[in-house]
């Protein structure tokens, strides 16, 4: 479960800034938005409004960059670390951090990061402000890149912890590295929190941006046959003609034949280097190609949709004939599956891309009532049609907002103690709540002058 995050001087942040998903206590409706986890409540839902430029997506990119480090382990280049600091503070740090939940133990992790190293990095087990917080590990990096580690104490009562230690600062972590990942793959028990946090990166927290595709569709509508009802009842139910989800299974030989020989080795070297591994790409008509070994085999999957003419006759098509807007309904589906059954966060950049307002409400409308999921999402949009309070609890609400020094704000419409009768949508786009375009008189803008045909 998510918690909070807080950032400073990255993108279009500047001053430090938080996001949370802790419900304020004041309001009462919407109440099974609110998920019980470890004594403490926390939202389900969340969107973020504002104008073009003002930083939603940048909040996305933020935690898809602390994802990609500590997943990863490695920083990005130093050219590219400037660049994506705040342009007033070029020289100062770049900070991170998120408090979320693992199997029920609370967590904080930050990062610190320099021109091109990690100056500080700490995994703390949460208090949740209760009680103080617990050391699990902090490091730092001092004049010079020397490491310093500080682990718990239990860690260090031992000859092997205190050896160990010494390896891990002089040899193991580097200084343009995080450490989370190093720490999580040793094997001693009394880093099992590292193990668990790292995990929460891998295997519960989740982003989609308007350029990711869900890789391994095809491959996993064919293994797993209750996803594949759920997906086909889900998509029809769109009303977008497509009846069935078909998974196209060809041995790799026969799929390349003999024109691509160079292509499928390379493909095979690939699947002998990495046992049980899904590997997928993109033909150049954007359709995903999964290539996965079974039984021994190898063998080409592919995702096709059927139609039905008007005399009720199958038509097969590829995924290239679909809209963008029926692919990008795919690609959500799962995520629409795990969020009503997996203890997962998922944050979704520009939800509405493609799909029609009316339907888009829908959906987040039948998450919204459904008691029963298990899921966070939280979502950027310029829908107004989802500011609906039937739909939204007002601290499930964020706007987004560049301050006259150029760096982002983040609020919620709590802030503004709205009944909840009010229409926040008309509030919304009369400018109310702020967050939206400046829009100049289109006479004004002298158009014409620009008319080169005259």
């Amino acid at each position: 479960m998510f918690i909070r995050c807080m950032l400073r001087n990255i993108y279009s942040f500047g001053d430090e800034k938080e996001f949370n998903m802790i419900p304020a206590p004041r309001f009462t409706r919407l109440k099974g938005h609110k998920y019980q986890s470890r004594g403490i409540e926390l939202l389900k839902l969340a969107s973020f409004y504002g104008a073009n430029g003002a930083g939603k997506s940048n909040l996305i990119r933020a935690l898809e960059f602390l994802q990609d480090i500590v997943v990863t382990g490695d920083l990005p280049s130093p050219m590219k670390l400037r660049r994506m600091k705040h342009f007033h503070s070029s020289e100062s740090p770049m900070v991170l951090a998120v408090e979320f939940i693992n199997e029920d133990v609370p967590y904080i992790y930050a990062v610190e990061i320099g021109e091109q190293s990690v100056l500080k990095e700490e995994l703390y087990i949460s208090g949740l402000g209760k009680r103080t917080d617990e050391l699990v590990f902090e490091r730092s990096t001092k004049d010079g890149g020397k490491t310093v580690l500080q682990l718990s104490e239990g860690f260090l009562k031992s000859e092997e912890g205190r050896v160990l230690k010494g390896i891990l600062e002089n040899n193991l972590i580097k200084q343009n590295k995080t450490c989370l990942k190093i720490l999580s793959e040793l094997d001693n028990p009394l880093l099992g929190d590292t193990r668990n946090a790292y995990r929460w990166f891998t295997h519960k927290l989740a982003i989609i941006t308007p350029e990711v595709r869900s890789g391994g569709l095809a491959h996993r509508l064919d293994i797993d046959k209750e996803f594949h009802r759920y997906a086909e009842q889900v998509l029809c139910s769109f009303s977008v003609g497509i009846k069935k989800l078909l998974t196209v299974k060809k041995p790799i030989a026969e799929f390349f034949g003999d024109d691509n020989k160079t292509d499928m080795e390379v493909l095979l070297n690939k699947v002998a280097e990495s046992p049980g591994a899904v590997l997928g790409l993109f033909n150049p008509d954007g359709e995903e190609i999964v290539v996965v070994e079974e039984n021994g085999k190898v063998f080409v999957k592919q995702l096709k949709t059927e139609h039905t003419t008007k005399d009720g006759r199958p038509v097969m098509f590829d995924l290239s004939e679909e809209s963008d807007g029926s692919i990008r309904l795919m690609d959500y589906l799962p995520a629409f599956k795990d969020l009503l059954t997996k203890d997962v966060t998922y944050f979704i950049d520009e939800i509405e891309r493609s799909i029609h307002p009316l339907l888009i409400k829908e959906i987040i409308g039948k998450f919204s009532a459904d008691d029963n999921t298990k899921g966070q999402l939280i979502c950027t949009t310029h829908e107004s049609n989802l500011l609906d309070q039937e739909i939204f609890r007002q601290d499930e609400i964020w706007f987004v907002e560049k301050n006259p020094s150029g760096s982002s704000d983040l609020y919620s419409l709590c802030d503004f103690k709205e009944h909840n009768t009010k229409d926040i949508r008309k509030g919304y786009l009369t400018g109310r709540y702020g967050s939206i375009p400046f829009l100049a008189n289109l006479k004004d803008l002298n158009w014409d002058a620009y008319d080169f045909k005259k």
